[in-house]
């Protein structure tokens, strides 16, 4: 009897010590580092804001699944830009370069836009391919990561 009790408190502890390892790895993955590296930017005055989205709800241009944002001054043709505290996932990153400070991407009344864009992952973008889709701009999020948007400006082949 003695043994069965001794038995079923070791089988107790043991869950409990698997439940606090489990616990303490997932705390330690809701701590990601996602650095955005934004390349080909033409103007030296402005902006480079940058949006993570977890849903394609809005991508890529309002913040309806926006998990975390924020703004880079321009000063060269490159910036970089870290996101901390992200849980792994799949995440698209739109980036508008803002020449007007008004923290969204301008376009004509056809929708051609007036400021530099781009998408994670690069995805060609057209008049035949429209606005880019979440599931083409997506990718994993499991760990630290570094990610490449060139910047597009609508005069760009």
């Amino acid at each position: 009897m003695i043994k069965r009790i001794t038995l079923f408190y070791l089988f107790l502890l043991s869950n409990f010590v698997i439940l606090d390892l489990a616990t303490a790895n997932s705390n330690a993955n809701s701590n990601i580092k996602l650095t955005v590296v934004v390349d080909g930017i033409r103007h030296q005055k402005g902006q480079i804001c940058l949006r993570i989205h977890n849903d394609e709800q809005g991508f890529p241009f309002t913040d309806t699944s926006e998990v975390q944002s924020g703004c880079v001054q321009i000063q060269g043709n490159s910036i970089k830009k870290d996101f901390y505290g992200l849980k792994p996932g799949t995440y698209a990153v739109a980036v508008v370069d803002d020449q007007d400070g008004d923290y969204k991407l301008n376009r004509n009344f056809l929708g051609v836009p007036q400021e530099g864009f781009g998408v994670s992952n690069n995805p060609t973008i057209s008049i035949k391919t429209g606005v880019p889709k979440f599931q083409d701009a997506s990718f994993s999020l499991k760990k630290n990561k570094t990610i490449y948007i060139a910047i597009k400006y609508s005069l760009d082949p």
